[in-house]
């Protein structure tokens, strides 16, 4: 059974990876084609704008292509989980968004740029709410340096039921 989800997973990467490079290759062929033969767009931006797409799609490639025996062609790893949330999601998430940027740049100008600021600040919003249940998690978040003033004297004190209980 634990055989038939490692080839489940493996054909699902290779879908996915599949699909990954088609996308690329198209949306960024267009990009190309129109600034050479129609209009002409920043590729100083396209360029620098596109590094972290094309770094996310090394790393999914790396991380979730399966690998087969070259001899017996059976199936040695079927790499990470391309469909798992966390990082592997917000990955994709920068591939599209950039993908989105280029085809708006195709389509009205320069200035569609901007729309790729959507990856930085969605990853710093991320970020700030990972520090905010880092802090919760470790007590940090809920009482100030003064734990016993007064106005803290009615708070529920942070931690497990015995420190609790202890505490009262």
């Amino acid at each position: 059974m634990a055989q038939k989800a490692r080839k489940d997973r493996a054909k699902s990467n290779e879908t996915t990876l599949k699909n990954l490079h088609i996308g690329s290759v198209t949306v960024n062929g267009i990009f190309l084609l129109s600034h050479f033969l129609f209009r002409s767009r920043s590729l100083l931006f396209w360029f620098i704008l596109s590094i972290p797409s094309f770094l996310c799609q090394y790393t999914l490639e790396k991380t979730g292509r399966p690998s087969y025996d070259p001899s017996t062609k059976a199936l040695k790893a079927s790499g990470e989980d391309l469909a798992a949330p966390g990082l592997t999601e917000y990955m994709f998430d920068v591939v599209w968004v950039t993908w989105a940027a280029a085809i708006l740049v195709t389509l009205f100008g320069n200035w569609a740029w901007i729309f790729w600021t959507v990856v930085p600040a969605y990853g710093m919003y991320k970020g700030f709410g990972l520090m905010g249940a880092a802090k919760s998690m470790a007590g940090l978040g809920g009482m100030g340096a003064a734990g016993g003033d007064a106005a803290g004297a009615g708070a529920v004190p942070a931690g497990n039921r015995k420190q609790r209980r202890a505490a009262a």
